[in-house]
């Protein structure tokens, strides 16, 4: 059968679809002719950053992706972790960042929509969810309206598919002006025996297509989630697609049934670049040629051609090899659910993609090659420059009360519950914390006692400044925050968000991060199991700061021992567990540099992971032992930020002693790594001295009491406890009333 050539291809044609004059060439080298419209869009989505990692795979195949308890790392929809008793946990995080910063509301809907079928693809039911955000500077014009979509989007979809949303981050800075970031995460609980994969086995079956209609939305998202911004921004809109959650739901429950059956050979979601993606990575993977008739397609729109068809990125669609055996029996349970169910192709074993449409075989490739043969690109990158270390009196000096009280009323450092408050973070009924502690947890259904901590990080500032460090330091309080509810920290998932990868400092900051995430999860036992890259966040040239976000998954093996930020009994003794002698010191790069005294300058923290290991390990054994009765990581803002939130969670104050002869300063803003508060009976003291401390190896000064109405810091004026919840709650609310003119 002869490919008609539907369209001229030219080179407008062919860089519109974002493939280099080379890449363009290697195509026409793998297929001996000029590809046809719709064989150029295959390729465009298939070679596309987003879909192919052709930037960043010589280097994310340095992570360490192995453990013990690792059923799947990457490479399929999720990862998946052995829980024990038969359990696991699928997860992974990914971004929509394009899209949402094109139409917010749909944007984030559908980012939530995407993860959320990652896993259940995988045969798990979603039991968790977050989110990452990040946005411009509040006064940017259109800051407000990005936020108010955003999460108006991910509670939309999240609160009617019925999955709780259990923590998350937002945060604000001048550099996401022009490209803001949603990366959403999903977890899910499945059994180890009837896991689901993509992978696409026998000839001649047939390739069902389930859920919705194909439409016309998302057409060509992938090409633009791999492109930068300019000021034409606005003709991009009908690249985003548009998200059903109650639809979504009958997918799942229908999708779960119909694994049961023992129907299903192999499934795999229809994410980005929709039927194209999901069709060529079941066909190559098991190592077979697919073949799809359009004809058969179920579509919403008239007069949809081949090209808007096999690039559609229409949401809660699915596609299938199936059992034939068991067609009849697989109909029924999705016409039970509503949902569309339809033969459109067959397994073959040619190892050619080919598509039928009216009559005529609109492509022809070969499937391993698109996929297999895509660009891989080792891309020049230069190493980030540090900054200078601050001078050792090179402190700047503000009132210690004014200070904490301003951190906390800042768009950075106030209360997120404007924002978690329009989520469900109850529905299912197993969650064990609300959001704006350390971590999530969720019980395990089914168990009597375990639970699941979630949490996600990075600090951004830090990574601008060493992204080595950063890198590092993003898993490293991943990990202690998991490590402060109780919970044993399992494996993670990383988002990595930057600018432009053709730029060498942009790819030396990836390069850069991608070794200290991969140092510190091997020395903390803490594999990336799943993830996403998201190059090209950048507008007019002006790149966002790198964002290599981290998602992290725990096991807490007994939820009635789970640990909390609150204070939890006056006259406890209160202990600074991994401290250095001076309780903190680093100043570089912190909230109260940049907050109080408008600086952006000096070296990150430094994490050293054996003392970060060797702190966790004593916090969780004596969360273990029932000795803590609070507990909680430092992070921005240090030491004054971290004891203020634990009042503020309690409505019990506290005093903190004064260190003779030593600038406040740093002791209380300092984010000297590796620290976590922890409260405890006084009588507890002595034992804990004399046996758990000293058998640790770490510094853990007792540095005050709790009690009180008032937050009393050294010498500076005492806080009331009630004066730190009023400027930390205020100023959500009153940015989300402003109105730009």
């Amino acid at each position: 059968m002869t490919i008609p050539n539907d369209v001229k291809i030219t080179d407008e044609l062919v860089k519109a679809h974002g493939l280099k004059p080379d890449e363009y060439q290697r195509i026409l080298d793998l297929i001996g002719r000029e590809p046809t419209f719709t064989e150029l869009g295959i390729f465009s989505a298939m070679w596309n950053e987003h879909c192919s990692y052709k930037s960043s795979k010589k280097w994310l195949r340095t992570l360490p992706t192995s453990g013990p308890q690792v059923i799947q790392g990457p490479g399929e929809n999720a990862g998946v972790v052995d829980i024990g008793d038969g359990d696991c946990v699928v997860f992974k995080m990914e971004s929509h960042n394009h899209p949402s910063y094109i139409e917010p509301y749909q944007g984030a809907a559908t980012g939530v929509g995407g993860i959320l079928r990652d896993v259940f693809t995988m045969g798990a039911r979603p039991v968790a969810a977050m989110n990452a955000l990040r946005f411009g500077e509040p006064d940017h014009p259109k800051t407000r309206h990005l936020v108010a979509g955003v999460v108006a989007g991910v509670g939309g979809y999240g609160n009617s598919f019925g999955v709780p949303t259990v923590g998350g981050e937002v945060n604000f800075d001048a550099r996401y002006n022009g490209n803001c970031l949603v990366n959403a995460f999903a977890a899910g609980l499945a059994k180890t025996d009837a896991i689901f994969y993509s992978k696409a086995e026998g000839v001649g079956l047939p390739v069902v297509y389930l859920g919705a209609k194909t439409g016309r939305d998302g057409v060509g998202g992938a090409t633009m989630a791999s492109a930068e911004f300019d000021d034409n921004i606005e003709e991009k809109r009908p690249t985003v697609q548009v998200g059903d959650p109650f639809t979504e739901k009958c997918l799942l429950e229908a999708c779960l049934e119909l694994m049961a059956s023992g129907a299903v050979i192999a499934i795999q979601d229809m994410g980005a670049a929709g039927l194209t993606c999901s069709a060529v990575e079941m066909g190559a993977k098991g190592d077979l040629g697919i073949e799809l008739d359009l004809d058969h397609v179920p579509v919403r729109e008239e007069r949809m051609s081949a090209y808007e068809m096999m690039l559609s990125e229409s949401q809660e669609r699915m596609l299938m090899v199936l059992r034939p055996e068991k067609e009849e029996e697989a109909e029924a349970i999705f016409r039970k659910w509503g949902l569309d169910f339809a033969i459109v192709g067959r397994t073959t074993d040619d190892l050619r993609f080919r598509i039928l449409h009216q009559g005529d075989q609109v492509a022809d490739l070969p499937i391993k090659d698109l996929g297999d043969k895509a660009p891989e690109y080792d891309r020049p990158w230069t190493e980030p420059k540090k900054p200078a270390a601050l001078a050792a009196n090179d402190v700047p000096q503000a009132d210690v009360a004014d200070s904490l009280l301003k951190l906390l009323n800042s768009p950075n450092g106030s209360s997120r519950r404007w924002v978690w408050e329009q989520y469900d973070t109850l529905i299912q009924g197993n969650s064990l914390q609300l959001p704006g502690g350390d971590a999530g947890v969720v019980r395990v259904e089914g168990h009597p006692a375990k639970a699941l901590a979630f949490s996600s990080d990075v600090t951004p500032r830090y990574c601008e400044a060493d992204p080595y460090e950063g890198g590092k330091q993003a898993v490293a309080e991943c990990w202690r925050n998991l490590t402060a509810t109780g919970a044993l920290p399992l494996a993670a998932t990383d988002n990595l968000n930057f600018g432009n990868p053709e730029r060498p400092e942009i790819m030396g900051q990836l390069v850069h991060a991608i070794k200290g995430i991969g140092e510190a999860c091997r020395a903390l036992d803490f594999p990336i199991v799943s993830g996403n890259v998201s190059l090209y966040n950048e507008t007019n040239g002006q790149g966002i700061l790198p964002t290599p976000t981290i998602g992290g998954v725990g096991l807490v093996a007994d939820w009635s021992k789970m640990a909390r930020i609150a204070f939890a009994d006056e006259d406890e003794a209160i202990l600074l567990i991994g401290a250095p002698a001076a309780w903190g010191t680093h100043l570089g790069q912190s909230v109260y540099l940049r907050d109080i005294h408008g600086r952006a300058d000096g070296p990150p923290p430094p994490v050293d992971l054996s003392h970060e290991k060797a702190a966790g390990v004593l916090v969780r054994g004596l969360i273990e032992e029932g000795v803590v009765t609070a507990v909680h990581d430092l992070s921005d803002g240090g030491l004054a930020v971290a004891l203020a939130e634990m009042a503020m969670a309690s409505g019990i104050g506290a005093t903190i002693s004064a260190l003779e002869n030593t600038d406040p300063i740093p002791v209380f803003f300092g984010e000297d790594q590796g620290r976590y508060l922890v409260t405890m009976p006084r009588d507890r003291l002595d034992w804990f001295f004399n046996t758990r401390m000293k058998d640790a190896g770490i510094f853990a000064p007792w540095i005050g009491t709790t009690g009180g109405a008032e937050l009393k810091l050294g010498n500076a004026r005492g806080i009331a406890v009630s004066d730190l919840k009023a400027a930390h709650e205020s100023w959500f609310p009153r940015f989300m009333e402003t109105e730009f003119v």
